[in-house]
């Protein structure tokens, strides 16, 4: 405290980006900071970052359990329960990022998205019963997304997922991909799962997203993948401080399907 106070705001400051109980992420000026209990996601995500052939972020230290990573240029695709700013084109070039992705070589390990389909069934079911029993969700609702969500429950061929390919992991700087970032869920999946993680509540995107990924896609297990995921994240994302009720959020893409 010398009598300089412009010392002390041109300091970076210390952004909470996420923040629970499994895992926090700090941005501190143009360096993120992941902090994760688990170091089996930080391996995963240092080496599907080096394997992948699309733009991902800086890996400048690590330290169990903190994972320091550069900041990527350029903004966000979009938020889920915002409209994106995105144009069709940048859209579009996402899909032709993950086809790149998914054409890869595979890693040697199994992500997210390729969990077994007896696993996923399993806990589907269980994750059902639990939002009716606790009224959390209405049971027409759960019913009704739990029998779109059987589309997704079939063989597919492995690929290099993301595994978390949530909008706001996807940057763009115009047209352009910047940077892909969070892959601690990437390993051997479903190429669907990928395609339905981006496009969850911007149904509007998917035809653009289609178009860049340059194959034939089965779209109703796309949007199976959009009931799934929201059915199974719905009450994690309660008892951890978000709000899948909010508009444009995970109950509104259950309640499309009604």
């Amino acid at each position: 405290m010398d009598g300089h106070p412009g010392i002390l705001v041109a300091m970076d400051e210390v952004k909470v980006v996420v923040a629970h109980s499994e895992r926090a992420t700090l941005r501190v000026g143009e360096v993120f900071l992941k902090v994760d209990a688990d170091q089996a996601r930080i391996d995963v995500e240092v080496e599907a970052m080096a394997l992948a052939p699309v733009p991902t972020p800086e890996v400048l230290w690590r330290k169990p359990p903190v994972l320091a990573i550069a900041a990527v240029p350029g903004t966000a695709l979009g938020r889920l329960g915002e409209p994106s700013t995105a144009s069709p084109a940048a859209w579009a070039t996402a899909g032709a990022a993950i086809r790149k992705l998914h054409d890869a070589p595979l890693p040697s390990w199994p992500g997210r998205a390729g969990r077994g389909l007896d696993e996923l069934a399993a806990d589907l079911d269980g994750e059902c019963g639990r939002l009716v029993t606790n009224g959390v969700l209405p049971a027409d609702l759960v019913t009704r997304n739990r029998q779109v969500a059987d589309a997704a429950l079939r063989p597919w061929t492995p690929v290099f997922t993301h595994g978390d390919l949530q909008i706001t992991h996807v940057f763009v700087d115009g047209d352009e991909i910047t940077g892909i970032i969070d892959w601690s869920e990437a390993g051997q999946g479903d190429a669907l799962y990928d395609l339905a993680t981006l496009t969850l509540g911007h149904e509007e995107h998917l035809g653009d997203v289609v178009v860049g990924y340059g194959a034939d896609v089965d779209l109703d297990v796309i949007r199976a993948w959009w009931s799934l995921r929201s059915l199974l994240a719905v009450r994690w994302l309660v008892e951890h401080g978000f709000d899948p009720f909010a508009p444009g959020c995970e109950v509104d893409v259950l309640r499309s399907r009604m």
